[in-house]
């Protein structure tokens, strides 16, 4: 289904309003198309498209909420949906927290989110993408699995109360694992952008393939402390265990890493190194996002941690009303400002550490301090002098994100990432951190 236009939604959403009896009705309307191709043992194992819409439609009498969905827009299933999401809410108990839809709102302007040669990007231009992928593998005599996918949405929300929103978003997404012929040896690359142009899948396989080859005959040394080179793939992991816990509910009520005994929160401490400064702006060029949340609500530039110190957190609707606060959306992206070091300079600085191209399987070990655990994979590399040495073997390790940023010791130039966990993407610098605590070896490549 070709992506709906501003006007195309308006009149279809006007129409399903036109249906409703209830106090209040907010409808949304979405829609993607996307294909992709997986490969695996060098060899395409898996091609496909996929095109969907769907509707939300969400009724209201006072506090009592009923949601319907649905994918057929005919005149009779759109004025069936209406009906059905209002015989709903009447059956429903009232939610205490229930907030009322959001009238008109002033927005300011969002980033260039869509772009017309992603959308437009073809079976042949992605087979091509591949194919180049595979060739590198081959030519180094490694096997490689990875995945190629491009698309390109739409959604639109209007509401009883005058609200109208409409925004078209693409991304391409790529990731590659290349491994040597006796599985000794691992090298992983993964990236998105709005923009295929940035997409240079040729280059990030090299950069794959080199840490695959570089990576085979890995030494085994002592669980510990150690200093650290972050990549910003494996950083973005553990950073966003923090920036995505900023939530003023949680802290209030004792459930966070953010909260102090008496009901107080972190708010206006200082966290973290003077130098981690972390916001969101729907208009930064690399990471762009919608000027508006997902229910409504404008976003604009947001310091989240400014010099180290937390600014703000983010309050719903509904927790902002209950504590006299104007509420604050959660960011929509998320800019870790840099330094100006490159990945390699950061390595030249190194007298001795460790650098971890991957970290994985992140789980939490307790939410109130942050702290998390994991593995590194796909290429650990021995720092002395300045020069990567000789492979290493993996870890786990027990790190938490604000322990941490408090040990920085180094920040090099940002750059966007996507996380291998959430796939949320980020403009992450490569950080280089004292004492980052490793717990055990791992037999994983």
């Amino acid at each position: 289904m070709a992506i709906l236009t501003e006007d195309e939604c308006r009149a279809i959403l006007k129409k399903a309003l036109s249906y409703s009896k209830a106090d209040e009705c907010e409808i949304n309307l979405y829609g993607s198309d996307s294909a992709n191709i997986r490969y695996a043992r060098n060899n395409v194992s898996t091609s496909g498209a996929i095109s969907s819409t769907g509707m939300v439609v969400s009724s209201a009498y006072g506090k009592k909420l009923g949601v319907i969905t649905l994918n057929e827009y005919t005149d009779e299933a759109i004025q069936h949906a209406v009906k059905r999401s209002e015989e709903l809410a009447q059956l429903a108990p009232e939610n205490p927290e229930y907030m009322p839809f959001l009238g008109p709102q002033t927005y300011g302007p969002g980033g260039k989110t869509f772009i017309p040669a992603t959308a437009a990007l073809t079976p042949a231009q992605r087979t091509t993408m591949v194919e180049q992928s595979l060739n590198i593998a081959k030519q180094n005599k490694l096997t490689a699995a990875g995945f190629l996918q491009s698309s390109s949405g739409f959604s639109s929300v209007m509401n009883s109360k005058g609200l109208f929103l409409y925004d078209t978003s693409t991304n391409v997404n790529f990731s590659a694992t290349l491994r040597t012929g006796d599985g000794q040896g691992s090298g992983y690359v993964t990236k998105d952008y709005n923009d295929v142009a940035k997409m240079d899948a040729v280059g990030f396989t090299k950069i794959a393939a080199q840490k695959a080859a570089a990576s085979t005959g890995a030494k085994a040394l002592e669980p510990g402390k150690y200093t650290v080179i972050l990549e910003p793939a494996a950083g973005i992991v553990l950073l966003e265990q923090l920036y995505g816990s900023l939530d003023a509910r949680s802290a209030d009520e004792g459930r966070s890493f953010l909260s102090k005994p008496g009901g107080k929160t972190r708010l206006g401490e200082k966290l973290v190194d003077e130098r981690v400064n972390i916001y969101s702006d729907p208009t930064n060029p690399e990471v762009p996002s919608s000027p508006w949340a997902g229910d409504g609500q404008p976003l604009q530039k947001m310091s989240w941690i400014e010099k180290g110190v937390l600014k703000n957190v983010s309050y719903s609707r509904y927790w902002a009303q209950k504590k006299g606060v104007k509420p604050v959306p959660g960011p929509s992206n998320i800019i870790m400002e840099g330094g100006t070091q490159s990945l390699e300079e950061l390595i030249k600085g190194t007298e001795k550490g460790i650098l971890v191209t991957r970290l994985w399987y992140i789980r939490p070990v307790d939410p109130q301090t942050l702290l998390y655990t994991g593995l590194t994979r796909d290429g650990t590399f021995y720092i002395e002098n300045g020069q990567i040495k000789f492979p290493i073997k993996n870890f786990r390790f027990n790190e938490s994100p604000v322990i941490m940023l408090n040990n920085l010791d180094a920040l090099g130039k940002a750059e966007r990432t996507v996380s291998g966990e959430s796939s949320q993407s980020a403009l992450i610098p490569p950080m280089r951190i004292r004492d980052f605590t490793f717990s055990s070896l791992s037999d994983a490549v």
